[in-house]
């Protein structure tokens, strides 16, 4: 975007800022700029901002920054945040309904409130449904595709759109529309099975006990930063290779676990979190063999 010449914008209910810092968005709370970020009022708010948006707009959508590491030179356009503490999941016709900015958590314990199961893994993602449905986020053996019925889109031009399970070719932290075209997930509907409410408010603890004991969760983190290869875990290997507690700058490899990256005073640039995360990819293809694929989405431009 030219910023000597910024798009102008009206009628809008939502935040609209420029230049702002995206370290603020994003759970390593490091990063550059964007050139404009808006924090919609709700789906029609956000359906006109898109309708008033140049058709050659570069346009990233986000949740609570939890995947996401924005380089030190910032982000050329706009970024669109969706997460909004307000929002809650509901009941549509028997199916679980959450906007896409709904932290995914709440799903797993709305669903335990109403005697639902399937969705306590939910408790595990540290992001919201739309980016848990972007990646298909997953943790103690289950994924989130797995009890999507169907979904709701955004396009370039403000349609909402009801998309199907079968619209998508899905994998392990993967998802995309199998014909071409630019949309953003806006909300989903979960089809779970009758429960035990408190056997999955049970389960809901069992997992967060687990987070909380094997995760750096009280420092900035991005989760986990490369996505497990076939029939092994990443941080097998990252600790393997002696790589924990391993200081690039002001980040550094979890020692509690070695497939998370901290930044434990908050003074980590995006360029000593980026380096590590090329550092231990490196080392690890070097002493096993293995190319660990980031499961940590990279955008921006470096200072």
């Amino acid at each position: 975007m030219n910023m000597a010449e910024p798009l102008t914008f009206t009628h809008l209910r939502g935040e609209l800022r420029r230049h702002e810092p995206m370290s603020r968005h994003v759970s390593w709370r490091a990063g550059g700029h964007a050139d404009l970020f808006f924090a919609p009022a709700d789906l029609s708010d956000l359906s006109l901002f898109l309708k008033q948006t140049k058709e050659d707009e570069p346009i990233l959508f986000i949740g609570l920054g939890s995947n996401l590491l924005v380089r030190d030179g910032g982000l050329r356009g706009t970024v669109v945040s969706l997460h909004a503490a307000k929002l809650h999941p509901e009941m549509r016709d028997g199916l679980v309904y959450a906007l896409a900015g709904v932290a995914a958590p709440k799903v797993a314990r709305f669903a335990a409130l109403h005697q639902l199961a399937g969705a306590e893994f939910l408790a595990g993602i540290p992001g919201t449904v739309g980016g848990a449905l972007a990646m298909n986020a997953g943790c103690y053996g289950a994924e989130t595709w797995e009890i999507v019925e169907a979904v709701s889109t955004i396009s370039r031009s403000g349609e909402i759109l009801q998309r199907k399970k079968g619209d998508f070719a899905i994998g392990y932290r993967h998802c995309e529309l199998k014909t071409k075209s630019e949309e953003w997930f806006v909300a989903a509907q979960f089809r779970l099975s009758n429960g035990d409410g408190e056997a999955s408010r049970a389960r809901i603890k069992e997992f967060l006990a687990r987070r909380i004991a094997t995760q750096p969760l009280q420092l900035p983190n991005a989760g986990s930063v490369f996505r497990n290869p076939p029939g092994d875990h990443a941080a097998r290997l990252i600790e393997a290779c002696g790589l924990k507690g391993l200081q690039r700058g002001g980040a550094r490899v979890s020692e509690k676990h070695a497939n998370f990256i901290v930044n434990p005073q908050g003074a980590a640039s995006a360029a000593d979190i980026e380096g590590l995360i090329l550092e231990a990819r490196k080392i690890v293809f070097e002493k096993h063999g293995v190319d660990l694929i980031p499961e940590v989405r990279i955008v921006g431009e470096a200072k």
